[in-house]
């Protein structure tokens, strides 16, 4: 049984023992009982939401430690695959509308365009991509 199945198992327990009260207390009772009830589930809220803050907050500080650009970049491998594969799939349509309407020029701008694409795209994922590297003497 994993932590979340655990969690509702209990959460369900309960309930069920909350029912059972209500039933061997009566009506007059049910009110301090529902509130009883909601404020164990409030506490299982606030707990669930304080450790994913948490575990984010942790993310970000080792991305960030890490010297990422971002701490929730988008820079992943599956993103420049993607692009990659797009990029060569429209560059065939692009390529015929470039060389059937403006022929060799066409060609050539359609070209400029989807290189010039693809390098706007690795300068944002890579930024020091054309930087010469400091040199000391």
């Amino acid at each position: 049984m994993t932590g979340m199945e655990a969690q509702d198992a209990d959460l369900k327990k309960e309930l069920d023992a909350t029912l059972r009260a209500r039933r061997e207390l009566g009506e007059e009772y049910e009110p301090a009982l529902l509130d009883s009830f909601l404020e164990k589930v409030d506490q299982r809220i606030d707990a669930a939401v304080e450790r994913r803050l948490r575990r984010q907050l942790a993310e970000q500080q080792m991305q960030v430690a890490r010297g990422a650009r971002s701490p929730r970049g988008t820079d992943s491998w599956g993103e420049r695959f993607g692009f990659a594969i797009v990029s060569l799939v429209l560059a065939i349509p692009l390529s015929a509308i470039g060389g059937g309407i403006g022929h060799l020029p066409g060609l050539i701008a359609a070209w400029i365009g989807i290189v010039g694409v693809n390098v706007v795209q690795a300068v944002r994922l890579n930024p020091g991509l054309f930087r010469r590297p400091d040199r000391e003497h």
